[in-house]
């Protein structure tokens, strides 16, 4: 597969990872609580979205040549995204401070895309 598949794919993945954390954000700032019917469908774009985006940026970086020794702005984007998959946890648990996850969500999509464009260290 070319390079632009796998970025188009990527960018997918991400889009629906931000979309489900921003919609689980959403309800709990509402006042919803864990239960409710939409759980299960913010649960799986949650997971199909993380799932796609590791196959992709492993296919990114398997193209780039660069997989067998990963670079130091590749290991801090995957520990981002072990922060961004844990995250549904922590928006149920503190609903107080869902407005801050809200914002913590943009911050570390900013900070991956920064990381994936300079590719600083």
């Amino acid at each position: 597969m070319p390079y632009e598949f796998y970025k188009v794919l990527h960018l997918v993945g991400v889009f629906t990872v931000i979309l489900s954390l921003g919609g689980m954000c959403l309800h709990v700032a509402s006042g919803g609580t864990r239960e409710y019917t939409g759980r299960k469908l913010a649960a799986a774009t949650h997971g199909i979205g993380l799932l796609i985006t590791l196959v992709a940026g492993f296919g990114l970086l398997a193209k780039l040549g660069i997989l067998h020794s990963l670079p130091g702005w590749a290991i801090t984007k995957g520990l981002v995204w072990l922060i961004l998959g844990g995250l549904p946890a922590f928006i149920y648990r503190k609903p107080s401070l869902a407005k801050v996850f809200w914002i913590l969500i943009l911050v570390f999509g900013a900070l991956n895309a920064y990381l994936a464009i300079y590719k600083p260290f």
